[in-house]
């Protein structure tokens, strides 16, 4: 589906004379990310893992861990209750691990996707009781589990909650326990988009900041947990400004260097040992293993990888993460074309709600999500994936900028069971009886929201420079930006009127493509690659005038390094096919 190309509206002049001391087009990528004074840019670009703030900024920090020290002294059990994502999991093993090595009696409890869902549950809560512990820590859930944790109260456990998600809006909903949380109403912590392994981390930062520990060993504790902190941070889609910054860049750095057994077996299975590892590893090589472990399996095996002092244990568990993370492309493939069989019957209308039919097998409840995601990326449309469970359906679903996909649940929540999400992503329960209205609400909000507007998917390009300013020096600054991800994306650039002087297909089977691109009077230019378009970009020709949208990127090929750029789209030059506008950089850090 061709893109409308959107450049970033260009800053105002006063705010280039105001910072002379950068080059425009880094200061124009700063403005785009909405970094508009010099403090921010500074701290952007200098800050480091030391300027993070004190965790007991929370509020209730100082009282909860005074708590959980009283459990510790007394032996007391203490259950830390995770998520079955790579967040929750990193979340669970890094309390787990300072706590143990504060000498708590610890075990942590992570429930089962398919059996148990997200959140507390009193079943859960049962078996905590019989393992014998008084207190529960949960991460990365809990904030809206009040008729659990008052269950809990009940039978004698006392709770604290550390979590990220958004509290519920009544007071009587929340939670009747200790709340660390950056969202809670009234809550001065000045960070707020911490994931729930960064609202962790602040927990286990008050805890060893109160243990009699010397000061070098209480800074080794800390530190050598970041790497942890680092992958649960970027798998959680969190922005990856501000705090999650300063935690992500230190905690790469040891992630390169971690000694945990595991990690490093993970690292050979997906075949990136001994690579600089950056936060995109973390998305798409990384995290993507550690979350097939509770979409194809239990999440145990990869918390047990997380955690693991057994080299032998290890091998195992990154051979069996990586198979399910195979196993779960591959379910993925299948289901996505599954799924746009039944668009046919879709085609004119303006969300795509794909249904597990009554008679087949029901389809996979952890991937649902992953194939609305595909879906709305292919088609740009809102997808709603429905699949059946043993009590009825169980849906995910992912958006489009022009559609709150959250608030449309919520108009239609009367139908539904226990639902939730955000304006881009939301997960929910829905009966057969109710299926077919909810379905039909779902369309007939759909039509009323985007009847009128042109459903097409937009690049946005950072701002638009001429090839001859792409350089090595260049290359240097935009490398300063690092580590790129969540409202820090890697910096896209627009060149246009440039001519293709070479091509050449690339790969066993010639699907990848590069592009010799140059001004017209430069007899040298620079390649471009563009993996797998090369039978949608066959047609262009030596000699041809294009538009280029890319990133810029370093290739390395028998020993020497050379600059290139990694072409995102590419067009005739003045082609009708462009529709080019601005978008305007605004307040980023959203919920």
């Amino acid at each position: 589906m061709n893109k409308v190309w959107q450049v970033a509206t260009a800053a105002r002049e006063d705010f280039f004379k105001k910072l002379p001391e950068y080059d425009r087009v880094i200061l124009q990528l700063l403005y785009n990310r909405d970094l508009r004074d010099s403090e921010a840019i500074e701290l952007f670009l200098h800050g480091k893992y030391e300027d993070n703030f004190d965790p007991f900024l929370f509020n209730k920090m100082e009282e909860a861990i005074n708590l959980v020290i009283e459990h510790v002294k007394k032996g007391n059990k203490v259950c830390v209750y995770g998520d079955y994502d790579a967040d929750g999991m990193t979340a669970s093993a890094l309390l787990y691990e300072t706590l143990s090595i504060l000498h708590g009696d610890v075990f942590v409890y992570i429930p089962d996707r398919l059996a148990e869902g997200i959140g507390l549950h009193n079943e859960a809560i049962d078996k905590i009781i019989k393992k014998g512990a008084k207190l529960i820590i949960t991460v990365d859930v809990g904030i809206r589990n009040n008729k659990e944790i008052c269950y809990a109260r009940e039978l004698g456990l006392e709770v604290i909650v550390t979590d990220h998600h958004t509290p519920p809006d009544l007071a009587e909903d929340l939670p009747s326990c200790l709340i660390i949380n950056p969202h809670s109403k009234g809550e001065k912590y000045p960070f707020k988009f911490l994931a729930g392994v960064g609202v962790a981390f602040k927990f286990v930062q008050a805890l060893v900041e109160k243990a009699k520990l010397g000061a070098e060993q209480k800074k080794k504790i800390l530190e050598k947990s970041l790497d942890l902190v680092a992958i649960g941070t970027v798998a959680d889609c969190v922005t990856l400004l501000g705090e999650n910054r300063l935690l992500l860049k230190k905690g790469l750095e040891v992630l390169n260097a971690t000694k945990r057994i595991g990690l490093k077996e993970l690292f050979k299975a997906a075949k990136i040992e001994g690579k600089n590892l950056e936060a995109w590893n973390i998305g798409f090589q990384i995290a993507p293993r550690l979350n097939a472990s509770s979409r194809m399996g239990s999440a145990g095996n990869a918390y047990n990888l997380l955690t693991t002092k057994e080299k032998s244990e290890a091998e195992k568990e990154a051979e069996m993460l990586n198979e399910r993370n195979l196993r779960r492309q591959k379910e993925t493939e299948e289901l996505v074309l599954e799924v746009e069989e039944q668009l046919k019957k879709q085609i004119d209308e303006k969300i795509i709600i794909g249904i597990c039919p009554e008679k087949s097998k029901a389809w996979n409840e952890g991937i649902v999500g992953l194939i609305a995601g595909k879906i709305t990326e292919k088609y740009y449309k809102p997808t709603l994936i429905i699949t059946k469970t043993d009590n009825g359906y169980k849906g995910s679903g992912r958006s489009i900028e022009e559609f709150n996909l959250f608030k449309a649940i919520e108009e239609v929540g009367d139908l539904l069971g226990n639902h939730g999400g955000h304006p881009m992503a939301v997960g929910f329960n829905v009966t057969a009886a109710n299926l077919p209205e909810f379905s039909e609400g779902m369309r007939k909000i759909a039509r009323r929201e985007l009847g009128e507007i042109e459903l097409q998917p937009k690049l946005k390009i950072d701002c638009e420079i001429s090839l001859a300013e792409v350089s090595r020096a260049f290359y240097r600054e935009i490398k300063k930006l690092e580590p790129f991800g969540q409202h820090n994306p890697e910096p896209k650039f627009l060149s246009e009127n440039v001519i293709i002087k070479d091509i050449m297909k690339m790969g066993a089977d010639g699907r990848h493509i590069k592009f010799k691109l140059a001004l017209v009077d430069d007899i040298k230019g620079i390649w471009g690659i563009a993996f797998s378009r090369a039978e949608e970009w066959g047609d262009f020709k030596i000699g041809d005038m294009v538009d280029a949208v890319y990133t810029l990127d370093e290739n390395e090929f028998n020993g020497n390094t050379t600059l290139q750029l990694k072409l995102i789209d590419l067009k005739m030059h003045g082609s009708e096919l462009i529709k080019k506008g601005h978008w305007s950089p605004e307040a980023i850090y959203v919920d």
